[in-house]
């Protein structure tokens, strides 16, 4: 990825870096928050980083925080950050017909650096996969630059929250940049009448069942909108055959 000189040679390179720039900011804020967070959750130095560095989701890390620190079974916090990542598996499979020429460690490499934000930009920018070697070498170089940018501001910032988490005072409000992200990010992917109501379910369900212990809502509304959708899914499929 961002490591391989051919790619940061690349012009698609720089492209990909100008156009994640505005967000970094924000990405570094979120990580800053985040790395706090595991900190003053109780989690060692040692432990945040190695969450920080194998995770490197922050959705995924916010929603294990609270349940270490309520001490809950280990199989709640691994379901619940199974299912809060479970739109990695929506952009894995759509992202494959862009990376199956490469070799297996730099699909692996793509699919650890490739986060939200990387992933609607590069697919808003190349909505289909190239077929030819010029294109490929584009798409991944792009990928590269503005994947390369968005580790680098989270893993840096992230580092120094956990360095700094017993000097930054909560009163900073610093979650608020995890919330401003992803309704952006929400914003970009709700594309489609069905994204939109699943939207709208996990919302609703998960408000309505907040007070399900050990943040069970979470895994109470991914679950009411994934069977909502695909029953809807599944009656739209059956109404065009039939017609």
């Amino acid at each position: 990825m961002f490591l391989l000189r051919a790619h940061r040679l690349h012009p698609a390179f720089a492209q990909g870096y100008a156009d994640l720039a505005g967000a970094a900011p924000g990405i570094a804020a979120w990580g800053l928050m985040t790395g706090v967070a595991m900190v003053k959750s109780g989690m060692s130095t040692l432990e945040a980083s190695a969450m920080a560095l194998m995770v490197f989701a922050g959705s995924s890390q916010l929603a294990a925080v609270p349940l270490l620190v309520a001490g809950a079974p280990i199989w709640v916090i691994v379901a619940t950050a199974f299912c809060v990542n479970l739109r990695f598996v929506v952009f894995s499979a759509h992202m494959r017909a862009y990376v199956m020429h490469l070799p297996r460690w730099q699909r692996l490499v793509t699919g650890y650096l490739t986060a939200d934000l990387t992933y609607v930009m590069f697919v808003k920018r190349f909505p289909e996969p190239a077929t030819d070697a010029d294109g490929r070498a584009a798409q991944m170089a792009y990928l590269a630059g503005s994947s390369g940018l968005n580790w680098v501001s989270w893993m840096g910032a992230s580092f120094l929250g956990i360095a700094l988490a017993h000097a930054i005072p909560g009163a900073w409000g610093l979650g608020f940049a995890g919330v401003l992200a992803l309704v952006g990010i929400l914003c970009a992917l709700a594309s489609s009448r069905l994204r939109v109501v699943a939207c709208g379910v996990a919302g609703a369900v998960a408000v309505a069942a907040y007070a399900l212990p050990l943040k069970l809502n979470i895994l109470v509304a991914i679950a009411a909108a994934v069977l909502l959708c695909l029953a809807l899914e599944q009656r739209r499929a059956q109404a065009a055959a039939d017609v």
